[in-house]
């Protein structure tokens, strides 16, 4: 069970987990031991509120597949243990990220006393310029 939220929660039935040989370097042991770990997890059949789902689907990720499903390899560290908790922290953030709801931006204009007192430094600051003039007699 992946819990996401106080209310929220995915069973581990609709998380796929497949132990797949690493890439990369790693001597002998690389040809023998299948430490990597290849997550798969359907977005349009999971138990996700229907809002997440789409929210999901709109993301522009490139682990996330035209078919709605997110792809997640982890080889990063030697055991399989490690890989699946990587595997399954990663989808927890990515999941997370549509979970929190940005603010709306409220336009703000500067008040009357801020352009004023920029244009004042403005024109104070023009003055300087125009005494470093050449000094005519």
């Amino acid at each position: 069970m992946l819990k996401i939220s106080n209310a929220i929660s995915i069973p581990d039935d609709e998380i796929e987990l497949t132990a797949i040989r690493a890439q990369g370097s790693g001597g002998q042991n690389v040809n023998k031991v299948s430490s990597a770990i290849h997550l798969r997890f359907d977005i349009r059949a999971c138990s996700l509120p229907v809002v997440y789902k789409e929210r999901l689907l709109q993301l522009k990720d490139s682990r996330i597949t035209k078919d709605g499903v997110i792809i997640i390899k982890a080889q990063q560290f030697r055991t399989q243990e490690k890989n699946r908790d990587d595997a399954l922290q990663r989808l927890l953030s990515l999941i997370k990220t549509v979970t929190v709801v940005q603010k709306t931006r409220k336009a703000t204009k500067p008040s009357r006393s801020a352009k004023r007192k920029r244009m004042d430094s403005k024109t104070k600051r023009g003055q300087v310029k125009v005494m470093r003039g050449r000094v005519t007699d």
